[in-house]
């Protein structure tokens, strides 16, 4: 399957980085939960990916959602989250990762950009010294911060 060939570990990221840089491409990286997606994120991901050449989608692990999003949270674990988006056509890797925050990914890949939603406004992206520190920029991408899988959940529970 061709978007399995897209989940990769960090390790894998790295090299994957490598490769794409040697080619002269662009990297973005862009992350979150992701549980039960939807066209926000569809539209976040494409935004994205329209910043660069390639896009790396860093996603929270378990552990991870729990901690940020509470007990009952994920609704969908963290492997199939990653197929998910691996098989968006504008996704060229995925990372699940188990820290809180993406500040390790970053310093680990560099990209060239680091993409946030638009509930996130350059000044407020809580990674951005890190990002600006190695010479990348930050992007504020996607539609109005309109959907949300709470607001999902809270549907689905009426």
């Amino acid at each position: 399957m061709e978007s399995n060939r897209k989940l990769c570990s960090l390790s894998e990221a790295t090299a994957r980085v490598t490769d794409w840089r040697r080619a002269g491409k662009r990297i973005v990286l862009a992350n979150g939960c992701f549980d039960l997606l939807h066209v926000g994120h569809v539209r976040y991901l494409q935004a994205a990916r329209a910043c660069g050449d390639a896009l790396i989608v860093g996603v929270n692990d378990d552990a991870a959602v729990r901690e940020l999003k509470g007990p009952n949270r994920p609704v969908t674990p963290a492997a199939e989250r990653a197929e998910i988006l691996a098989a968006l056509a504008c996704v060229d890797a995925v990372v699940i990762f188990p820290e809180l925050t993406v500040e390790n990914l970053l310093q680990t890949l560099r990209p060239d950009v680091h993409a946030k939603g638009t509930d996130y406004t350059p000044e407020t992206v809580p990674e951005r010294d890190i990002v600006r520190a190695y010479g990348g920029e930050v992007a504020i991408v996607g539609d109005p911060k309109a959907h949300a899988t709470s607001a999902l959940l809270d549907r689905l529970r009426q």
